[in-house]
């Protein structure tokens, strides 16, 4: 278990030591070895560099696997090397000796110490012949740049950070023809680097060539860097050539790096990997936001642990938990290629401020840049910013005072009381953002804008307010801020140290209000010779042109079948003019079955046309974008919702053309704090048009709010939200069950010692997680819930949702249950039985079915009667290959190679297959092993082990029905996990043999003992 630990340490290590090494000895060598260290069953391969400096030796070890090491304290002579190294805090040590052109010794970490081996690279010249090879481009097609590369110094400088270039290179790029070892490539010719040679040559100059001038099929690639084109060569050798090819591996030595041709230029710098600033949004873009000034704002901090982290003091922060980030300089790109922008709080309807500068946000976020514990915050110039309050006072009192929500850290979550103002939507016409809203009685539309005065900058604000039964007060802008109204029927004045609004009531008002920074106090006179505040009614018609009108093409790359399972490629548009990343996170069909709908996590909702039409080709259309992580999405009688984490949106399209018009808020009783983690997962409607959807708690911290960590209902008429269950830390998505009840999962984590499949039944249940709101007081078992199954790792880091198979397609698993999986990019199916009312049951993986992302969603559709899954990769999956992935999955008819079913009793396990069994082989125990084991449930992050146990097989029993093997066991009992494998044949000795993990609550009586 140590070396396993520390060899993961190692290789996940994301650290470059950058401390220079120094030989305490005069002499001084300047070499390349390659070198081995033997974990085991795991071998991690790199590059010893001796460099020779003025009077010394830098000594470093470079891998790709593990990174950069480099050694201090360095004892270095003929015959013996040591220094030694830290990484992540642990102490090691390099030691061994020389011996011609060999060198051994044991590289120690802790108190483990591993087999060290060394080679000295040559510098006989290698020679490589490429004068017979035909490529697509001569030399002088080729650019300029590319005839004064350093080719030598590009290849001997590769490290672990261009390796993982290379990886984001193949897997946005060169997958899509060639594909990997679990998932054919889209064309068949392209060559398959893990089991085919390389005709052009499999160095990394030959290679190099090829990627640049082509060769066959393989066009040339003009778009990378030179840079770019070693780092995924680099990629491509160390995965899928050093292996295979063994002795003939080709060693970037000096002598080989001596043959290539010189230059002096490294060619353009690879362009930064920031594809979440480089994306268009939209104009808008919803969010949690910060507001600050970037030179004056107070610092980030985050309260230190252990877990649970204490509540930070963030009452003085400026947060819009619900903030629609609009743009308002005209250009190109979106909301994050802009240079003024607003926000607007639709919890609050405020403007919680206005800024200018490059660069729109930090980006920093879980589904943005990738970073945990952390929110995006502005940069720039903050000009003027509200309070986080109310934005419009009680229409009935006049007051500002918050009445919402209060957590203990005194902050205030949630809307406002829709009788005090209520969000409504927002609409996108042109380049234009109306957003529209109540207060009281009075609606009230309003466009954010920016206008020069000089070289200063007016942040407007346009609004249409109709009569109002009282009079209405709305908070501007700080005193020291300038600020100016045009229009009848409203006027200014100053409440506790803010520009206040007051509008008159019973009359329809127009206005604009100009708003500037402290250098811009007095804005007397700015009004004038300005034209009459816009009517914002002929933005809400819908008539604008399309803001994506491209259609964009993708190839459907038909899956084997070979298997019982196929899995056809429904490839995203990757390359698509606004840099959309495709992580696609829910998916539903709309009446037309050809037609599909899907949501993304940077906020897009595409219309996919083609899926049955048998044409072999997709259309994709934008038609939604700017939305706040967007988890789910569901198509009720042609109407598009969908679930993001501070409301349920409806899509309304008011011209035909398909794309949104109306972002309609049709519930925002959502509660929304800045913590990274509160995900709004699933979507899910039952037979009354109800919805459904489920919302994460904090990670490593105890629930601020009533939702944290729950299952939610929303009203068929989106006026109510109920909580139906509570205790949850990660609940990815939700299903419904035919009984009405429902299917949720949940995370390993800090109170859940493994991921859970929690059969939910009633309402107001507890599930677990004493952080969750307001959990009982008795942290034990007694007081929870139990899951159906207790999920472990190896069988799935992270279950998302699942669904009930409703195809006939699908032949024998017709009405079974698939769970998905995010963590490993698989889908397995549950078996499950009810025992003394407590549902318990276990999960199998489907043969034949991996993909490149983890998959977040499925549908069946009623059309073709075949299962749609999409996924991406973001937080906690081992399938990274993609951003974002669609597929379709096939029952061939072939036989199913897994139980389709499970009972437990108090002689032992039955499973059922679905055809008949080999006689020999189903009935010899030599073909199972049963295993258990327990968990411990406590506030650390997961469980370990325990009570492990082997069962011994007492006999097995071939059924009636020649389908179904009883295992007899007479130390069967209640037990948290219990594993089964089989080894077995069917009749047509068809190899049956996989694993299943199960939970175990109650045993039904064998009464036919």
């Amino acid at each position: 278990m140590l070396k396993t630990k520390i060899y993961w340490k190692l290789k996940w290590s994301m650290l470059i030591l950058a401390v220079l090494a120094s030989s305490c000895l005069s002499n001084t060598r300047d070499e390349v070895w390659d070198y081995t260290i033997d974990f085991g069953e795991d071998r991690v391969h790199g590059i010893l560099k001796l460099k020779k400096t003025s009077n010394s030796t830098e000594v470093s070890l470079v891998s790709l696997d593990i990174g950069t090491l480099t050694l201090e304290n360095v004892l270095l002579n003929e015959d013996s090397l040591s220094g030694n190294f830290n990484i992540d805090g642990d102490e090691g040590i390099l030691e061994g000796s020389f011996e011609g052109n060999t060198f051994s010794g044991k590289l120690c970490i802790e108190e483990e110490a591993f087999q060290f081996r060394a080679k000295k690279q040559t510098t006989k010249t290698l020679a490589i012949d490429r004068s017979q090879i035909n490529y697509v481009l001569s030399k002088d097609d080729l650019a300029e740049i590319e005839s004064n590369i350093d080719h030598a110094g590009i290849i001997s400088d590769m490290d672990r950070e261009g390796y993982k270039n290379g990886e984001r290179i193949y897997s946005n790029n060169c997958i899509n023809c060639h594909g990997n070892e679990e998932v054919e490539g889209s064309i068949p010719l392209s060559t398959k680097f893990w089991e085919q040679e390389l005709k052009a040559g499999s160095d990394p100059y030959s290679m190099y060539q090829t990627i640049s001038r082509g060769y066959g099929s393989m066009p040339p690639q003009p778009t990378l860097t030179p840079q770019d084109k070693y780092d995924v060569i680099s990629y491509i050798r160390h995965k899928y050539l050093r292996e295979r090819e063994k002795d003939n591996y080709i060693i970037s030595t000096p002598g080989y790096l001596a043959g290539l041709p010189q230059g002096t230029s490294r060619g353009p710098e690879t362009k930064p990997y920031q594809p979440w600033a480089d994306m268009n949004y939209g104009n808008f873009f919803i969010n949690t936001y910060e507001l600050v000034d970037e030179k004056t704002g107070i610092e980030r901090y985050h309260s230190p642990g252990p877990s649970p982290y204490p509540d930070e003091d963030y009452i003085k922060n400026n947060f819009a938990y619900k903030g629609i980030a609009v743009r308002l300089d005209k250009g190109e790109g979106g909301i994050s290629k802009g240079k003024a922008w607003m926000i607007f709080d639709h919890d609050l309807m405020r403007v919680a401020g206005g800024w200018t500068g490059t660069g729109f946000i930090d980006w920093n976020g879980i589904l943005l840049n990738d970073k945990h514990e952390t929110y995006p915050r502005t940069i720039g110039k903050l000009h003027f910013e509200t309070p986080v309050g109310p934005g419009w006072a009680n229409p009935e009192t006049g007051s500002f005072e918050d009445p919402r929500f209060r957590a203990r850290d005194g902050r205030a979550f949630g809307p406002l009381p829709k009788h005090w103002a209520n969000y409504k939507g927002l609409y996108h016409q042109d380049d234009q953002i109306v957003i529209s809203y109540s207060v009281g009685t009075a609606d009230v539309l309003e466009k954010l804008g920016m206008e020069s005065d000089g070289k200063d900058t007016l942040f407007t604000r346009t609004l249409n307010i109709s009569p109002s039964e009282s009079i209405l007060k709305m908070r501007i802008a700080p005193e020291t801020s300038g600020v100016a109204v045009l229009g009848e029927g409203a006027s200014l004045s100053k409440e506790e140290g803010y520009f206040i609004l007051n509008v008159q009531k019973s009359k329809a008002v127009r206005l604009k209000l100009f708003i500037a920074d402290t250098k811009k106090s007095e804005l007397a006179g700015v009004t004038t010779g300005r034209s009459t505040p816009e009517d914002l009614r002929k933005y809400t018609l819908g008539t604008g042109s399309p803001h994506y009108p491209e259609i964009l093409k993708t190839p459907i790359t038909r899956g084997s079948d070979s298997g019982a399972f196929a899995v056809d490629l429904l490839t995203p548009p990757f390359e698509n003019p606004w840099a959309c990343r495709m992580k696609l996170s829910g998916i539903d069909f709309m009446k037309d079955s050809n037609k599909a709908v899907a949501c993304a996590t940077d906020g897009d909702i595409w219309l996919i046309s083609g899926l049955t039409d048998k044409s072999g080709e997709l259309s994709w259309q934008r038609i939604g974008s700017g939305l706040f992580q967007p988890l789910g999405i569901k198509v009720l009688d042609d109407k598009i919702y969908v679930i993001c984490r501070d409301q349920l949106v409806l899509l309304r399209d008011f011209n035909g053309d398909k794309e949104t018009d109306f972002y309609e808020s049709f519930n925002h009783d959502h509660q929304v704090t800045d913590h990274f983690h509160e995900f709004a997962m699933g979507l899910q409607a039952d037979k009354e048009g109800n919805l459904y959807y489920a919302k994460s708690g904090r990670h490593a911290r105890e629930a601020l709010i009533p939702q944290h960590g729950t299952l939610l209902k929303v009203s068929s008429d989106g006026a109510k939200t109920d909580i139906i269950a509570t205790g949850f830390r990660a609940a990815n998505g939700v299903c419904i069950n035919p009984d009405g009840s429902f299917l949720v999962t949940d995370q390993q984590g800090f109170w859940n010692p493994m991921n859970r499949i929690n059969w939910v039944e009633g309402k107001g249940k507890f599930y677990g997680n004493m952080w969750g709101y307001n959990p009982p007081k008795d942290s034990t078992r007694i007081a929870m819930e139990q899951p159906m199954v207790w999920v472990d790792m190896e069988f799935d880091r992270s279950p998302s949702e699942l669904l009930w198979v409703d195809s006939e397609k699908w032949g024998p698993l017709n009405g079974s249950l698939l769970s998905f999986s995010y963590g490993y990019g698989k889908i397995q199916l549950v078996l499950n039985e009810e025992i003394k009312g407590q549902m318990q049951g276990g999960v199998v993986d489907l043969p034949g079915i991996k993909f490149l992302t983890g998959v977040m969603r499925g549908r069946f559709n009623p059309g073709d009667g075949q299962l749609y899954a999409c996924g991406m990769s973001a937080w906690g999956t081992n399938q990274m290959l993609r951003g974002g992935g669609l597929y379709r999955i096939r029952y061939t008819g072939k036989p199913i190679t897994t139980p389709t079913d499970l009972k437990t009793t108090t002689s032992g396990i039955v499973l059922g297959f679905a055809s008949k069994l080999d006689p020999q082989k189903a009935t010899d125990t030599a073909n199972y092993a049963v295993k258990t084991w327990d968990l411990k449930r406590s506030s650390n992050y997961g469980s370990d082990r325990y009570d492990e146990q082997v069962l011994p097989i007492g006999k097995v029993e071939l059924l009636e029905d020649g389908k179904s093997v009883k295992l007899f066991l007479d130390h069967i009992k209640p037990v948290d996990v219990m594993s089964i494998s089989y080894d077995i044949l069917n009749e047509n000795k068809i190899p049956f043999k996989g694993m299943i993990q199960s939970t175990i609550h109650n045993l039904e009586v064998d009464y036919s003992l």
